[in-house]
């Protein structure tokens, strides 16, 4: 009877309310002793402090903007007599920053052209858009292609030709109904392979001989252009101008240089790491020889020889489009890089699953990519994500060659007398935009690793 008596006082009582909810928390972790106490407070003084001066700063004195009552255009007068942060200046140069020096009427493009590769991003993230395969690979050599139709306009001939029928391509694969015509589209992408396809092939040719005969590859040159001339004058659009690509700048150039470079660099790195293990002397040497080569220069570096010493083995009289140049640094540094990674994973799989494999009779390229890449890529997703991030970021170092992406075109802002001084501004807005994508992509590793996560916990 005591013994049921005590029990029903203590379900009434409950637990003391120092022990369990925040303040049970706080007790335990904050304040358990007296060292921890002091310095939680002294924390909490300070980072009050911070906090308080940098809300103020932000939001209490800052200067959304402040028209001419003249001209009706934006000053830095009130900025600068203010102490807060001057928006004004992010509203004057957002685009600036945003789409470099891409012309002014014009950058409608640039911007469509950051939708479609933000949206083909977000749909490469649901697993079940890959099914069946093709349809996710027919994006991906779509939307590159409509992004560089968008800002080279006039100028891009192989795109604005390839842009239709890839465009076809892609919605007979999706919908079912259209894939009886798929042997009328693979005819009409053969024909259109003579009037693409050969001028390039012909163009390489004349590059060739003209190291021989001028004569010869004067004739291989005219005969590719007798082959492209009828597409390129009449698939051009005569509504969409051409803007080489020296005035691309800002986000869309930071978006092409990591995306594209990181969907060229991965497959790279994977033949790079299954040929670092290789029992192949020839192809474990080049393997092993281009991995520390590539690795032990800095990006500068690499981008400083693909833009400035590569022109200078060239002939004379060809050069190769210093943007293009850049991206392929760029894929190569990155494959180097993501190999090591890769071939930590491979490294981790225990030998039973090699030997299980062999047992089953399975070939290298069936036991690779049935059951040792799948586990191998599973484990390098933290350090993989971590090299994409890095290189996100790393796409800043192309200034140095000219190229100007979103922090050079942020520096670029600044060089306006009207409006010099405000670096804060100008780094805060361009810090927000690389934590928005370096955060996602960290949060999707995240969200991969625990629906990957198929084992037993020990």
């Amino acid at each position: 009877m005591a013994q049921d008596i005590d029990r029903a006082a203590a379900v009434e009582t409950g637990p003391p309310v120092l022990s369990h909810g925040a303040l049970g928390w706080l007790r335990a972790n904050l304040f358990n002793s007296i060292p921890n106490a002091i310095i939680t407070v002294v924390l909490v003084v300070v980072l009050s402090q911070v906090l308080f001066a940098l809300f103020n700063w932000l939001f209490l004195e800052a200067v959304w903007g402040v028209r001419d009552p003249d001209t009706g255009i934006l000053t830095a007068d009130a900025c600068r007599a203010a102490s807060g942060a001057c928006y004004a200046f992010i509203r004057e140069k957002y685009r600036l920053i945003l789409f470099g020096t891409f012309p002014f009427a014009e950058q409608w493009r640039p911007m469509v052209a950051v939708i479609v590769f933000i949206s083909l991003l977000l749909l490469s993230c649901n697993r079940d858009a890959w099914r069946p395969w093709y349809r996710m690979a027919m994006a991906w050599v779509a939307a590159p292609t409509l992004i560089l139709h968008l800002m080279y306009g006039g100028g891009l001939t192989l795109g604005q030709i390839a842009l239709p029928l890839l465009l076809i391509v892609g919605i007979a694969s999706a919908v079912p109904g259209f894939r009886r015509f798929w042997p009328v589209l693979l005819a009409a992408w053969g024909v259109l392979g003579l009037f693409v396809v050969l001028p390039i092939l012909l163009d390489i040719v004349g590059l060739v001989l003209g190291i021989v005969s001028d004569t010869l590859s004067g004739a291989m040159y005219a005969l590719a252009d007798l082959l492209r001339w009828p597409l390129a004058a009449t698939v051009v659009p005569p509504w969409i101008s051409f803007v080489p690509n020296t005035n691309w700048g800002g986000l869309p150039l930071t978006l092409g240089l990591s995306v594209i470079g990181l969907v060229v660099a991965f497959p790279l790195s994977l033949l790079l790491a299954l040929g670092r293990r290789s029992d192949m002397p020839a192809v474990k040497t080049i393997c092993v020889g281009f991995i520390e080569i590539i690795r032990g220069v800095p990006l500068i570096t690499v981008l400083f020889m693909a833009s400035v010493m590569f022109p200078l083995f060239l002939p004379t009289g060809i050069t190769i489009d210093k943007l293009l140049r850049a991206q392929v640094a760029m894929i190569i540094f990155s494959a180097a890089y993501l190999a090591e990674v890769v071939r930590g994973g491979l490294q981790a799989i225990p030998t039973g699953q090699f030997e299980a494999a062999d047992s089953l009779g399975l070939g290298y390229w069936q036991k690779m990519r049935l059951i040792i890449l799948p586990q191998a890529l599973k484990i390098s997703i933290p350090p993989m994500v971590n090299t994409f991030i890095g290189f996100f970021k790393d796409t800043s170092l192309v200034i140095i060659i000219g190229l100007f992406d979103l922090l050079g075109t942020a520096k670029a802002a600044l060089t306006d007398p009207a409006w010099r001084g405000f670096y804060k501004e100008a780094y805060l807005f361009v810090a927000l935009l690389y934590f928005s994508f370096c955060f996602f992509m960290s949060r999707y590793s995240q969200y991969l690793e625990k629906k990957l996560n198929t084992g037993h916990r020990r």
